[in-house]
């Protein structure tokens, strides 16, 4: 695996965020998962609240040690939202 694929800070308060069966395998470089502007498109396991709120404490996706490759496949996806906002507030 590539090094810059995985990164694991064990000194960090809150590691691991999520509970998980193997604390080694816990990839920290997505700390806060750039998939969550795809809302029910991310692939994750969310849930929404009952006030709408999009839920992410139950998913790992983007802690597991092939989460590079997956969140990169849908920056296309990402990029099309921000440019919707951007064209939206230019309005």
């Amino acid at each position: 695996m590539e090094k810059y694929k995985f990164f694991s800070h064990k000194e960090c308060d809150f590691f691991p965020c999520h509970e998980v069966k193997d604390p080694d395998k816990f990839n920290c470089l997505f700390c806060y998962c750039p998939l969550f502007a795809l809302g029910d498109k991310c692939g994750g396991n969310y849930r929404y609240t009952e006030n709408g709120i999009k839920d992410c404490s139950s998913c790992t996706l983007p802690h597991s040690e092939k989460a590079y490759d997956y969140i990169i496949s849908k920056f296309g996806e990402i990029m099309e939202i921000a440019k919707a906002n951007h064209e939206e507030g230019e309005k």
